[in-house]
């Protein structure tokens, strides 16, 4: 061996050693890795494989095109690199063009000038476990050095490339365990505020939810404000159920139901004899929710003359009967709520500036139903499984029918999703429900609906179409695990195994059954 050669191993491995620790993309470092061994050690072509169950593939190479690295890929045993990832054990091929095993099918090695070239190849091992094959091409100058002093030198390099391998890999599983625990915790956050009975993954309702949380163990009295239909009665429910006066009574009183000559009676109760046909005592409602929650649905037909009253319970919390002396005091919390214009009815001395402070110290937009189309789906859904189980049915929605839900405008909001979805399950002459069994207006004014809103030329895209990709993205970056692409979604396995169902997704088959 030439003197100098020690020197320039010694220089080779620690230019290694740097390259290895430079930086954590794997493939540039073991190109450096091939490009060191070239320069110094005059090895010209070199290469990286790594094994992946039954293969071994071509992942690094210095003096090969993209295309011939493509073609490097191996079942254990086949060839020389197949054999060395299969047993671990070094071979050496003094002369390619005279071995049979030699495969060259990168089609790399087209000797020209017919010089002799040797083919070294040794295992990647951590450890006993075979990670892959390091294997350098070499025009052996008898008095250079001896195969064995090269693979001697390839094994040191190999055990340095394995451990770099290895950290890569724990590098890998860490930063998809954290992506995966980032996306688990962002959809966790998504739908960490959510309300029995109640169905929103839009950012409109997952705001309503959480001053729903925030506001609930409160004393503060609640103003509900959104069109009716919306939901506004799940929302008080809600924020008593979810506070300290969950044992307590929830009264519900709808201010528009009663005639004005009654109310009085129907919210402070009244006494035996108060009135005709009084022939007993009674309480009212402020009453009755003692330690409890009073909700006023409608509060803006509360008539005028009795808002001096209502404003006294807020302020004082108490309170006569019709016909009695007696002052009753009570411990309630105040949840109301109105669909009117109540800024509009202060500034016309249609509803008390001073109640309508009192009442709205925690106001609550709950958007209409048009303002969160991404919630339609999830609505359907879970309204098809109430009706179907009431009736005893298997009845799903088709993509087209889909698509006309999700294009209409739902003036009667949630209530008439839920009525026309009832509707549809019990009409049903199948077990899909058919275009022709939604009802003409929906139908009518989804048309209208898509025609004023799609711009020229504007591509056709369905609920449906972005529903299935978003269930495609959700499978590829979960792997195909159904219940990990479930928790991505925020929905159940059940529902996403009916979807996969639904919309033919098949992984072997391009995603699509179809």
């Amino acid at each position: 061996m030439r003197k100098d050669y020690k020197a320039i191993e010694v220089t080779a491995l620690y230019e290694i050693s740097k390259l290895l620790s430079s930086s954590i993309n794997l493939r540039t470092n073991l190109r450096g890795v091939l490009r060191v061994l070239s320069e110094y050690l005059e090895m010209r072509r070199g290469t990286v494989a790594l094994r992946s169950g039954s293969e071994v593939s071509i992942i690094a190479a210095y003096g090969m095109s993209e295309e011939e690295i493509g073609r490097g890929t191996y079942r254990l045993g086949e060839g020389i690199i197949g054999r060395v990832a299969k047993h671990g054990s070094p071979v050496v091929i003094p002369d390619i063009e005279t071995e049979p095993m030699f495969l060259n099918k990168t089609g790399a090695r087209v000797n020209s000038k017919k010089e002799k070239v040797a083919f070294l190849c040794v295992p990647i091992k951590f450890k006993t476990e075979i990670l892959g094959v390091l294997s350098v091409d070499r025009l052996f100058n008898h008095a250079a050095v001896s195969f064995e002093e090269d693979i001697k030198l390839l094994k040191i390099i190999a055990s340095f490339i394995a451990q770099s391998i290895k950290l890569h890999r724990e590098l890998e599983r860490e930063r998809e365990a954290f992506h995966e625990e980032r996306e688990h915790l962002r959809h966790q956050l998504k739908g960490r505020y959510r309300i029995e009975n109640m169905i929103g993954q839009s950012d409109q309702m997952q705001e309503v939810f959480e001053t729903v949380h925030r506001v609930a163990p409160s004393r503060a009295n609640v103003l509900l404000r959104g069109e009716s239909g919306t939901g506004k009665e799940l929302i008080a429910k809600a924020i008593h159920y979810m506070s300290p006066r969950a044992k307590g009574p929830f009264i519900k009183f709808n201010c528009a139901s009663i005639p004005e000559g009654l109310l009085e009676s129907e919210l402070f109760g009244h006494e035996k004899g108060s009135f005709t046909g009084a022939a007993a005592m009674r309480k009212g409602r402020f009453e009755l929710a003692d330690t409890g929650t009073i909700f006023l649905d409608e509060i803006g037909d509360l008539p005028l003359s009795l808002q001096p009253k209502i404003l006294r319970v807020l302020q004082e919390r108490e309170f006569e009967r019709v016909g009695g002396e007696k002052t009753i005091s009570v411990n309630i919390r105040v949840i109301a709520a109105t669909s009117r214009d109540l800024e509009g009815y202060v500034a016309s001395r249609r509803f008390r500036e001073d109640l309508y402070y009192r009442l709205n110290v925690v106001p609550v937009f709950i958007p209409p139903l048009q303002q969160r189309k991404e919630d339609i789906p999830l609505l359907v859904d879970y309204f098809l499984k109430k009706y179907n189980d009431e009736n005893g049915k298997a009845a799903t929605i088709s993509p087209e029918v889909m698509k006309v839900l999700t294009l209409y405008l739902w003036p009667g909001n949630v209530r008439e999703l839920e009525n026309t979805i009832e509707r549809l399950v019990v009409m049903a002459s199948g077990n899909s429900v058919s275009l022709r069994e939604v009802p003409a207006q929906i139908r009518d004014s989804s048309q209208k609906t898509a025609t004023s809103s799609r711009p020229p030329d504007a591509l056709p895209s369905t609920v449906a179409d972005m529903e299935k990709q978003r269930i495609v993205d959700a499978l590829v970056q979960s792997g195909w695990n159904q219940s990990r692409a479930a928790r991505i979604l925020g929905i159940t396995p059940r529902q996403i195994g009916y979807k996969i169902k639904k919309y033919g997704i098949d992984e072997e088959k391009g995603h699509n059954r179809s």
